[in-house]
């Protein structure tokens, strides 16, 4: 038997330890059953030529074998959505040939091991939702092939290095809900790829420079929650040509007014500028993004004319489901707009 693949199923119980003496074997796939126990100490002892190891789950719990470095073939490895806990052991470096490794949503905990920088086939590296804390190690920004870095929700300190950088074929970059420090590294601009950038909820500080957004692909941005300043530049439209969806809320110093410019980011769905110190009108131009359907400049200090014409000039448009402009210095005309927006009553 070369591969084992019962996936989506409803299998109870353990995995019968026996499976990972079949030394022919080539893929182990478990996905989504409703399995529990742990995995053998000796997991990959009897496993020479095994490539693929999916065992993403609900139940599987106990610590990450240490024996794993054994499947020296393994190209991608799935353990998420799991109740593993204990460190990510640092033998897991030795698996060179490794694509994909996907740790997610367990209890893994302790420090990323310096050694996962070995890894230089690794296109995607996921280990959201766990406890791992310390610092983000430097020798991870040198797997050159990586796309897909997803650490959001654990207990990470320390700064975002400069070399991240270098992950230049880098797609999709979440480190949201961490307790990482200093500035967003001006760096990132060098991530030609990028699609997806998620900073949200950390301690980031400094001076928020737009330009170091510019890359030509980037489609969604979320950074909120975090001790920046800045402003919205006047030319956000060619800065950001692609933006899809832009959240900037609960920034601690981010002030200014919002371009007319923004009105040309015609891909634009969710735009996110709440509870921040913004001022000036509300532009009528942002009845102009037709894709639109939610909007929030809430907790703001932004006006609009007598007539509130900021929802007039919003009615068209049957996309936008969810319209805030709450906590701002308006005036009583509320009532008089709202009636034409049926499709939000």
């Amino acid at each position: 038997m070369n591969w084992l693949v019962i996936q989506y199923n409803q299998l109870t119980g353990s995995i019968p330890f026996m499976i990972f003496n079949i030394s022919s074997i080539e893929v182990i796939a478990f996905t989504w059953n409703s399995l529990s126990g742990n995995l053998p100490n000796g997991l990959c002892n009897g496993l020479p030529i095994l490539e693929g190891l999916y065992l993403s789950d609900k139940n599987l719990h106990g610590n990450m074998p240490a024996s794993l470095s054994n499947c020296s073939q393994l190209q991608i490895l799935s353990l998420s959505e799991n109740e593993f806990d204990g460190p990510i052991h640092s033998e897991i470096g030795r698996l060179s040939n490794l694509q994909v490794l996907s740790l997610g949503t367990n209890h893994f905990t302790g420090i990323i091991p310096q050694e996962i920088g070995n890894l230089v086939n690794l296109v995607e590296l996921t280990m959201e939702d766990n406890q791992i804390t310390g610092s983000v190690p430097i020798s991870m920004f040198n797997i050159s092939l990586l796309q897909i870095l997803l650490a959001w929700q654990n207990n990470l300190r320390g700064f975002l290095p400069r070399e991240t950088g270098n992950l230049r074929k880098m797609q999709h970059l979440q480190f949201s809900g961490n307790t990482l420090i200093g500035e967003i590294p001006k760096e990132i601009r060098n991530l030609v790829e990028l699609e997806q950038l998620d900073l949200t909820d950390n301690s980031f500080i400094g001076r928020l420079d737009m330009e170091i957004f510019n890359i030509l692909g980037l489609r969604i941005i979320y950074l909120s929650s975090n001790n920046l300043s800045g402003s919205l530049p006047p030319n956000l439209d060619s800065i950001l040509p692609n933006i899809e969806k832009l959240y900037l809320n609960s920034l601690t110093n981010f002030v200014g007014t919002i371009p007319h410019s923004i009105s040309n980011c015609s891909k634009l769905t969710i735009l996110d500028l709440s509870y921040n110190k913004l001022t000036g009108l509300i532009p009528n131009s942002l009845g102009y993004l037709i894709h639109q359907h939610f909007l929030n400049l809430g907790g703001n200090n932004l006006t609009s004319d007598s007539s509130l014409s900021i929802l007039t000039s919003l009615t068209n448009y049957r996309n936008l489901t969810t319209v805030s402009i709450s906590l701002n210095p308006l005036n009583n005309m509320l009532l008089v707009s709202i009636g034409t927006f049926p499709h939000l009553l």
